[in-house]
C-alpha cells in the first residue's frame, strides 16, 4: 500500500468523482457563513430556482461588520444593518441554523464553529473567509472559498477541485520564555516569504506543534494563507481528541469512541512523501514583529529592520514610516489590538492578563481587547480577567472581526501604529492610512503598557 499524508488520507475521503485528467469532486461536510459573502449566492440559487441542497451542514454566524459595544442595540450603520438582516431572512428562508448578534454562541466564524464542535478531524470545511484554514488544526481539510463557490456548495454540497500539492513545515526543539504559536508562524513566514506556500497544502509537524494546545494549533493554521498555502493542517492526537470531547455537537458516548478509533487513523503515514519540505529550529525562534504591508517582512524585536533595494520594499517602509537599518524598540505606538479569527480566544486573553495584572496601560494608548465569540466573552468576567483589564485602563468590546479588517466602526486613524494581533498588515487594512504591526498577545500587551515597542524577552529572562 501507498503511504499517504494527512491531507490525502482526508482528501481520499471525500472524493466523489473524478474528472477524466480534469479535477476532482469533492463533498463538503461542513459549509460555515457569515453576513459578507453569503448574499450573493443565495441570491443566485434564488434566480436559478435551485434550493439548498444540505442546510443541516451549515452553520451560519454574525461576524464581520457587526460593532463591537451596545450589541443590543439596532446596529448603527446602514450597510452593516443591512448585511445583518439579510443573512436572517436566508437563513430563516433556508432553514439554516444562525447565531445572530447576541445569541450566546454569536462570534467570529473560526471560533465559534472550533468551540462548539462543529469542527472535528477528518472533516472537509469551507466558508466564504480566507482564515478557514483555522480549522485545520483539528486535522480537517478546511480552506477559503469565493461567492460562486459558495454557490457550488449550498447547491450540491460538493466543490470543483484540483487538488493541491503537499508541503510539509516541521519545528523541532524547545521555544525560549515569550515565544507564543502567533511568533512561532510569522517566524516560519518571515522565513519562507508569502508566496512560499502557493499551490500547496501545509501541514504540520514536529513537537513544537504536537505540544501546542488546540489554541495555539489554531493561531498558527490560521495563519497558512499567509505564506500563500491553500490551507495548513496538524494531525489529530489526544489533545484534539481531549478539546472536542464534550462540545455541543461533538459525538457523544459510543459514537464519540467510535470517531476517535477513525481520528487515530488520520495522522501521515511514516515514510509518505511531500512535494516539498522545510525543517525549523525552535531555538531560533523568538518574540516576532512585522515592519512592512505584507505578513512576511517580520523580524524578531531584537533585530533591525533589513536593508533591501527592491522597490516594492522600499514603498512598503515608506508607507510605514520606517527606515531600512532602525530598530523598532522603543517606538511610540497609540494603539493596541487583541483580537481577531487569529488571537481571540480565552487563552490569549489569560496570557494578556497575566502580563498585564497590576500594571496600568500608559496614557497614550487605546487598547482594545475584541474577544472571538460571546463565550469568550462570558469567560473573560467569569475568570476575572475583565476586572483585571478595567483595572489597567484597557477596553473590553463585545466579539467581532473588528478592528482586523475594520468594516464596522473599529478603524485605526490615518497614520496612526496599532500593534496588532490580527493576520494581516496589508496597507489600510485596519483602516485608511493606518499601520499596523503584527505581534503576539503577550507583546501587544507589553506594548500597551509601555506605549511603545519593547524587547519583551528582556523582562522574560
Amino acid at each position: 500500500m501507498s503511504k499517504k499524508t494527512l491531507f490525502d488520507k482526508v482528501w481520499d475521503a471525500h472524493v466523489v468523482s473524478t474528472i477524466e485528467n480534469g479535477p476532482q469532486i469533492l463533498y463538503i461536510d461542513k459549509h460555515l457563513i457569515h453576513e459578507v459573502t453569503s448574499p450573493q449566492a443565495f441570491n443566485e440559487l434564488e434566480n436559478r430556482g435551485i434550493p439548498v441542497f444540505r442546510p443541516n451542514q451549515i452553520v451560519a454566524t454574525a461576524d464581520h461588520n457587526t460593532p463591537t459595544l451596545n450589541q443590543d442595540q439596532p446596529v448603527r450603520d446602514a450597510l452593516s444593518r443591512q448585511q445583518l438582516e439579510q443573512l436572517s431572512v436566508n437563513c430563516k428562508k433556508n432553514n439554516i441554523t444562525l447565531y445572530e448578534l447576541g445569541h450566546k454562541y454569536n462570534g467570529i466564524v473560526h471560533v465559534m464553529a472550533p468551540e462548539l464542535g462543529v469542527t472535528q478531524p477528518g472533516m472537509t470545511m469551507v466558508c466564504g473567509d480566507s482564515h478557514t484554514s483555522t480549522h485545520g488544526a483539528f486535522g480537517t481539510i478546511a480552506f477559503g472559498i469565493g461567492t460562486s463557490q459558495v454557490a457550488q456548495v449550498f447547491a450540491s454540497q460538493c466543490l470543483l477541485l484540483t487538488k493541491p500539492k503537499s508541503l510539509r513545515v516541521t519545528v523541532n526543539g524547545k521555544l525560549k520564555n515569550g515565544v507564543l504559536p502567533k511568533d512561532v508562524i510569522l517566524y516560519i513566514i518571515s522565513k519562507l516569504g508569502t508566496n512560499s506556500g502557493t499551490g500547496y497544502f501545509c501541514e504540520y509537524a514536529g513537537n513544537v506543534f504536537e505540544e501546542m494546545s488546540m489554541e495555539g494549533r489554531m493561531t498558527v493554521c490560521n495563519m497558512s494563507i499567509e505564506m500563500g498555502a491553500r490551507g495548513g493542517m496538524i494531525a489529530p492526537d489526544e489533545t484534539t481528541f481531549q478539546y472536542v470531547k464534550g462540545r455541543k455537537f461533538a459525538p457523544k458516548g459510543e459514537d464519540f469512541e467510535k470517531k476517535v478509533a477513525y481520528w487515530k487513523t488520520l495522522p501521515t503515514d511514516e515514510g509518505a512523501t511531500f512535494d516539498m519540505e522545510y525543517n525549523f529550529d525552535a531555538e531560533d525562534i523568538e518574540p516576532m514583529i512585522t515592519y512592512g504591508t505584507n505578513p512576511g517582512m517580520g523580524i524578531k524585536i531584537s533585530e533591525n529592520i533589513p536593508v533591501d533595494e527592491n522597490a516594492s520594499f522600499k514603498k512598503s517602509l515608506s508607507y510605514m514610516d520606517f527606515e531600512a537599518g532602525e530598530s523598532l524598540i522603543n517606538k511610540p505606538i497609540n494603539y493596541v489590538f487583541i483580537g481577531s479569527c487569529t488571537n481571540s480566544r480565552i487563552e490569549d486573553f489569560r496570557v494578556a492578563a497575566q502580563y498585564i495584572k497590576g500594571k496600568k496601560k500608559a496614557d497614550n494608548v487605546t487598547a482594545w481587547l475584541v474577544p472571538g465569540s460571546k463565550q469568550v466573552e462570558a469567560q473573560i468576567i467569569e475568570e476575572g480577567l475583565k476586572t483585571v483589564f478595567e483595572d489597567a485602563g484597557f477596553e473590553l468590546r463585545q466579539p467581532g472581526c473588528s478592528a482586523c479588517l475594520a468594516m464596522n466602526d473599529d478603524k485605526i486613524p490615518q497614520g496612526e501604529y496599532c500593534v496588532s494581533t490580527s493576520n494581516r498588515n496589508f496597507e489600510g487594512r485596519q483602516g485608511q492610512g493606518s499601520r499596523t504591526i503584527l505581534a503576539s498577545p503577550l507583546v501587544a500587551a507589553a506594548t500597551a503598557v509601555e506605549g511603545k515597542i519593547i524587547d519583551i524577552s528582556k523582562q522574560l529572562n
